[in-house]
This record gives structure tokens, C-alpha cells and sequence, in this order.
């Protein structure tokens, strides 16, 4: 029998486990959903929508508040460029009693990484990589990376070398033998002794990668990792500006995502919204800010995570979300080509990697469930027990919230919570796609 190789549900953006805490949060009564006047929004019908049926997906959300699961949330529904439900619910810190607002900030964690797979295709679209480039060509450091093969008699790591190097192509669909090291194996162990994650520029951590094993021969597993991290590095090596610095001249400004970045600067701290985690009673409490994932970004990190290290408010996503369903274009700023979103968003892994073996949680790997560059790919929805429609693409991150753009139905949708695991995010997200495709009722529209 094949060994399970399913992540922990919790969304890794940086390796270690928060800090246990018993603080108490206080239980304030939920204000119901609202949504408050906003042109942009077009009645659901116009697009095929049932405004009454739309009604499970705001039930379904408002049952966690209710339930004190979630402080609050802002979702996003939208079809052929029109947003057809863009909603608030709870909270933004519950301590304070503050309500939700569809301007606050989250904290994307690994959100970041179809951004990241955006940075990176820009890139691609200038000539400066192709996906079966050798990972080591840009990152020289790389040049004599070996591959964990087992122990000996006397547990000493036994390495060899990859069949092939690894390639651009396996680092940006997570098969290139990196990991997170937030797992249990030999591999593992290492990325938690040299601290890998917490590493306090982006060389470092390249320099300590150069000296871990990968996790097994290029291409023949799947393993959630630092793969997009690697990617923000080599994304400053090729532009010659820093990660940050590149996202927001080429994606977030182009694309008026105004909150959007890798930290909260103090003008905007009051709309960042609080984060929380389920204690032991499974009552929410707060991160604390000395977590070993990053929680405050207070300020510019000088290890900039292409991998989870950006913030944004719900409208900034969508407009990135959306900007990938157009086919790379939006209000005229167009970032990529249509052929360019194509090749991101398809599934580039084999079948011998499809076999419900590898995955993070709920995110498994199967037949009609395959992952892209940077983003999760449903290409046989069936197949994957999904009614998304085919070529759906889509990512999560660690607390919690979810995008996907279905290119089939011409559906974008965004949700922004902040909840670090816990009552089971992914279920959360997957009950959000039934209650979304139950009210598409005329596909025609």
C-alpha cells in the first residue's frame, strides 16, 4: 500500500507550529450579513444568478459568525466582469466589537502565491526563463543539490544525485523535491534545524536550501513547499528589483489593488483586520504577534515570502482574480497574454502523480485535480467530484481565505476570513462552491 503524503490542513506560508495561548476572547452577539449599496453590483439575475438562492452561500458564511467560528468575513461573487454579490458579515476584531467592512485588510498568506506565478510569467513573457530551464542556471547555489534516499544502519542520511536537475517548470508546480518542513520526515528535520523559513533575507534562505537534500527524484512527488519562496528570489535576480518592489510595479499598481503589498503601513493599521486561531475549546483567540508565522506585518519584511508574505483587502483580490479570467487584462491594463494565463493555470502534472497520494488537506491531488503553475487546477471537474466548471484554477492561504476563477462559467469568486485553521477552512471553502454553482441557474446568461 502507497504511504499517504497529505499535508496538515493548516496552510503553511512559514514552517512552525503558533504558540498555544489561553487567553479568552470575549463572545460579542453577530450583526446578520449586509450589503451595502455599491454600483458596481448588478442584479444576479442579469447573469444567470438566483438572488434567492445566493441566499445559502450568505446562510452558509453567516452560520460560522453566528456560531462564533468566524469574527467576520467579506465575499466576492462575480460573473462576466460584474460583481453580482459582494457582501460583509461579522466582525473585523471582536474584542473591539468593530464591524466588518468591505475595506479591511487580510492577511492573503499563501494567496500570494498565484501573485508570485503572475510576477514570474511576466518574466517568462520577456524571454528570461523557460520551464525546462534548470532551477540551478538562476540560482547557481543550487549547481550540487543531492536527493534523500533513506538512512543507513547507523541513521546517516543517505544522498544521491537527481536523475535530472530540477527545472523551473517542477519548482513552480511543487514537484521539484522542496518542502516547508512542516512535516516528520528526515528531509523535514533538516528545514526545522537551519531554520529555513525564518531566515532573515532571501539569500540566507537560498544558501541554506543549497545545502538540504530534495525530498525525492524531481518530478516523481508532490510536496506543498518553499518552491514560491525560491520563486520571489529569482524574480529579484531577473528584474534586478526586490520582490516587493517588482509586484508592485508591474501587478498591484497597474491593477489598482490599493491596499495590496507585503506589509501594513501605520495610515492603514485601524482597517487590518485581527487574527485568530481556535484554542483548545475550539473558542476563537488571537494570534499572538510573537508567532513563528508572521501575523503583524508592521513593517517591510526584509525576507519578502513569494510564497505567503502579502496583504490585500477583498476588491484588491478580485481585481487580480479577475484580471486572470479576462485573459491577463483589466479596465485596459493588460499584464499578460491570454496564452501566457493559459499555461499558468493548466495542469502540468502527470498521471502518476494523480492518485489522491499527495496533497494538502483537502487539496489532493487526483484524477481531474491537478496543479499548475502556482495555482491548483480542476480539469475534469467530474473526475474530481467538483461542479466547478473545467479549467477552474484556485489557491487558499493559512487563514483561511479562498479565490477561485472558473474560465468555463466566467464565475470569479473571493472570500477573505481570518481564521489560522481550525474548524476546517477547506470545508468552509468547498461548501462555498456548492452553494455558488446551486444558484447558477441559467449558464446561458
Amino acid at each position: 500500500m502507497k504511504k499517504i503524503r497529505i499535508a496538515s490542513t493548516i496552510r503553511f506560508t512559514m514552517m512552525g507550529l503558533l504558540i498555544a495561548t489561553t487567553v479568552a476572547v470575549p463572545c460579542i452577539a453577530q450583526k446578520p450579513a449586509h450589503n451595502a449599496p455599491d454600483e458596481a453590483i448588478v442584479k444576479p439575475e442579469t447573469v444567470g444568478f438566483s438572488s434567492e438562492r445566493l441566499e445559502r452561500l450568505h446562510a452558509l458564511i453567516q452560520q460560522e459568525v453566528d456560531g462564533k467560528q468566524l469574527a467576520g468575513a467579506v465575499t466576492i461573487l462575480a460573473r462576466h466582469g460584474k460583481i453580482v454579490d459582494y457582501r460583509t458579515y461579522g466582525q473585523r476584531d471582536i474584542a473591539s466589537g468593530t464591524s466588518m467592512t468591505k475595506d479591511v485588510i487580510f492577511r492573503d498568506y499563501s494567496m500570494t502565491k498565484p501573485i508570485t506565478g503572475v510576477a514570474m510569467m511576466i518574466l517568462y513573457e520577456e524571454g528570461k526563463w523557460l520551464p525546462s530551464d534548470p532551477i540551478a542556471k538562476y540560482i547557481p547555489e543550487f549547481e550540487h543539490l543531492k536527493v534523500f534516499k533513506g538512512v543507513d544502519a547507523d541513521g546517516k542520511a543517505i544522498l544521491v544525485d537527481p536523475d535530472h536537475p530540477p527545472t523551473l517548470r517542477e519548482l513552480m508546480s511543487h514537484t521539484a523535491g522542496f518542502s516547508y518542513g512542516s512535516g516528520h520526515t528526515v528531509v523535514d528535520a533538516m528545514y526545522q534545524d537551519q531554520k529555513v523559513m525564518q531566515s532573515t533575507n532571501l539569500q540566507e534562505m537560498i544558501d541554506k536550501l543549497a545545502k538540504i537534500p530534495l525530498n525525492y527524484q524531481p518530478g516523481k512527488g508532490w510536496t506543498y513547499s518553499a518552491s514560491m519562496d525560491i520563486e520571489g528570489y529569482i524574480v529579484e535576480k531577473l528584474s534586478g528589483q526586490t520582490l516587493p518592489d517588482f509586484v508592485r510595479d508591474h501587478i498591484t499598481v497597474p491593477l489598482e489593488m490599493k491596499d495590496a503589498g507585503f506589509f501594513v503601513p501605520a495610515e492603514k493599521r485601524s482597517r487590518f483586520a485581527s487574527n485568530y486561531r481556535p484554542d483548545a475549546q475550539d473558542h476563537l483567540v488571537p494570534v499572538e504577534a510573537n508567532s513563528s508565522i508572521p501575523t503583524d506585518y508592521a513593517t517591510q519584511p526584509t525576507m519578502p515570502s513569494g510564497g505567503g508574505g502579502m496583504v490585500s483587502t477583498a476588491i484588491d483580490y478580485y481585481r487580480f482574480a479577475q484580471m486572470l479570467a479576462n485573459g491577463g487584462e483589466l479596465d485596459g491594463k493588460r499584464i499578460l497574454a491570454p496564452a501566457t494565463v493559459k499555461l499558468m493555470t493548466s495542469n502540468h502534472l502527470p498521471e502518476s502523480l494523480l492518485t489522491g497520494e499527495f496533497g494538502i488537506g483537502l487539496q489532493v491531488m487526483r484524477p481531474g485535480f491537478g496543479y499548475g503553475f502556482n495555482c491548483a487546477v480542476v480539469f475534469d471537474p467530474l473526475a474530481a467530484t467538483l461542479p466547478d466548471g473545467k479549467g477552474t484554477f484556485f489557491w487558499d492561504g493559512a487563514a483561511g481565505t479562498w479565490f477561485w476563477v472558473d474560465p468555463t462559467n466566467d464565475v470569479v469568486f473571493v472570500a477573505m476570513i481570518q481564521r489560522m485553521g481550525g474548524h476546517d477552512n477547506h470545508r468552509l471553502e468547498y461548501r462555498s462552491h456548492a452553494t455558488v454553482y446551486q444558484a447558477l441557474l441559467d449558464p446561458s446568461k
